[in-house]
């Protein structure tokens, strides 16, 4: 097991762990039980911290972020020695999540996407896990919630009986939702991104050498190539030139600027 806590990603803060010490903090929080936010972090995760003062101070409130893309993994391994053999992917950290959340009887909730999704996903986790235990789904309004929604919402999760949340709505929607949500929920809520589609096989998952070689963003790009070009062909070099500056000894601000209103990016 390998934890290192948090260090900074052209300043934001990413936990130097592997899949056996990040799932042994989720359950541990999803046991006691206490709120527990969590986001598994590519690029395009560190980089919108890194493009909004507000974002960052959210990702860095959070109680665990995860290396989930390799350029994040090796950033981790050069700059700070994490000797990390592999990234923390948010898909196989939902799964070992939801394999523990059955062994152990933890419900699990799901928000976000559609409900044809949700009910793909369902079906296929518990066909995969036979003893979990759904305590809920609901799809996302695909609009920011008020409070008056989101103390609802929370209401509603409580009462299913959910010891740990999945969130699905993108990025970095899905990050903002679990920074607010925390004081509401007294449970661990992770924002998985892609993992519902990928679950519910919705999506196509990147061949295993892509995945390896820090190569996922070229197949995502091939299958969606007019709304991710901007991000991957743009952010990525961004994030080399800032990494490469961290690697010669720049430092980058942690600190972020604290949100003005509920649910603004930026």
């Amino acid at each position: 097991m390998i934890d290192l806590g948090k260090r900074s990603v052209v300043g934001v803060m990413v936990d130097a762990v592997d899949y056996e010490a990040a799932l042994a903090r989720i359950l541990r929080a999803a046991r006691e039980p206490r709120p527990y936010s969590v986001s598994a972090l590519a690029v395009h995760g560190i980089m919108t911290g890194v493009q909004s003062d507000a974002h960052k101070y959210r990702l860095n409130s959070f109680d665990l972020v995860v290396p989930d893309g390799q350029p994040v993994r090796w950033a981790l391994n050069a700059v700070h020695g994490a000797k990390l053999r592999d990234r923390v992917f948010g898909t196989e950290l939902m799964l070992r999540t939801l394999e523990s959340a059955a062994r152990e009887q933890l419900p699990v909730y799901f928000y976000g996407t559609t409900r044809p999704v949700l009910t793909k996903l369902a079906s296929r986790v518990k066909q995969r896990y036979p003893s979990l235990i759904v305590a809920g789904t609901e799809p996302s309004k695909f609009r920011r919630l008020d409070l008056s929604e989101r103390v609802a919402l929370a209401e509603s999760i409580r009462r299913s009986g959910a010891a740990i949340v999945f969130v699905a709505l993108g990025c970095p929607r899905q990050e903002v939702f679990a920074f607010e949500m925390r004081e509401l929920l007294p449970m661990p809520v992770l924002a998985v991104g892609a993992a519902f589609a990928f679950i519910a096989g919705e999506m196509a998952r990147a061949p295993e050498f892509m995945q390896r070689n820090g190569l996922e963003w070229v197949f995502r790009l091939m299958q969606e190539p007019c709304r991710l070009w901007r991000r991957y062909l743009l952010l990525n070099p961004y994030y080399l030139f800032l990494l490469a500056g961290q690697y010669v000894g720049m430092r980058y601000s942690t600190s972020g600027s604290k949100p003005l209103s509920d649910l603004r990016y930026g």
